[in-house]
């Protein structure tokens, strides 16, 4: 394994919002992970990345940048081994995400996509949207204004308006699910799944837990929601992911967001083996596809 030489490549501040040090930590105890299994592992920030030539043929990173993402892709296609894949991280921008998810039958709330230029509010009042969340729709998010929840049509307007002086031109429109919010993390590949209640723990990024508030315990089938985080991980083509979702009155369960590679900040010292251990899977399945072309 001392051969193994890896990129790893850190997440900028600005796409850490209220979680740097978390972000940083679950990177740092992944990469250690690996050298303790033998593998070399130098680091970069997400700036040294975009400005500088990768030598390694491995890149484990964190990006979120658009350019990081498109440089990813890039080095990607032209052989280099990406987790997550630069391609994956960019289907975990809310448009794509919506779009992949609904069109292969993963439970999803239901949901309209705009242009924030546009006038909807007698489309969601067709559609029976009420309370709802606003979300940009063509990246990821960086402010608390990124997700905005809504209590009526005429107040969605006003926030798409909003969103388009800002120079958002696109938008998710999801409808509010009642029910316990629960927060998942997971290794794709692997039986690594966590999952708890943000709003009980006081786990909060932009505070929008306080909207379903404290859990009712409401019964539901974990692999059920396991099954259907890893379905979404295979149709996003994401290894290391998190996410939240609802569980309805009746045990229903709905993914409400999808992310590549999050904290893990509850889970973080049993975390990292297990995405180490599916890091190096996928190194040594690489190895042997490639020695099976040779041979």
């Amino acid at each position: 394994m001392a051969d193994i030489n890896i990129a790893g490549v850190m997440r900028a501040g600005a796409y850490s919002p209220n979680h740097i040090g978390n972000d940083t930590a679950i990177f740092n105890a992944v990469a250690e992970q690996l050298r303790k299994r033998g593998c070399i592992v130098n680091t970069y920030s997400e700036e040294q990345f975009n400005n500088g030539d990768i030598k390694e043929d491995i890149i484990v990173n964190m990006c979120r940048e658009h350019s990081s993402i498109l440089k990813l892709q890039k080095l990607e296609n032209n052989g280099k081994l990406v987790i997550n894949s630069g391609f994956g991280i960019e289907n975990c921008t809310r448009e794509r995400m919506t779009r992949i998810l609904l069109g292969n039958g993963i439970p999803y709330p239901d949901s309209i996509i705009v242009n924030t230029d546009e006038v909807v509010k007698d489309r969601l009042k067709k559609s029976g949207f009420q309370s709802c969340w606003i979300k940009r729709g063509d990246f990821h998010a960086m402010h608390k204004e990124d997700v905005s929840y809504v209590r009526h049509s005429e107040e969605a307007q006003e926030v798409l308006q909003e969103y388009f002086l800002r120079g958002i031109k696109r938008a998710v429109i999801n409808v509010h699910l009642v029910g316990d919010l629960i927060k998942f993390y997971g290794v794709r590949g692997t039986n690594y799944f966590f999952w708890f209640y943000p709003f009980d723990e006081g786990h909060s990024k932009y505070g929008h837990e306080a909207i379903n508030g404290r859990s009712q315990g409401l019964k539901f089938d974990v692999k059920y929601l396991k099954s259907i985080c890893n379905h979404a991980a295979d149709e996003l083509n994401i290894e290391i992911y998190g996410g939240d979702c609802i569980v309805g009155a009746e045990g229903d369960v709905k993914i409400i967001d999808f992310n590549d590679w999050p904290s893990f900040a509850p889970c973080r010292n049993d975390a990292a083996p297990h995405i180490a251990k599916r890091i190096i899977n996928i190194i040594k399945e690489r190895g042997t596809k490639i020695e099976d072309r040779r041979s």
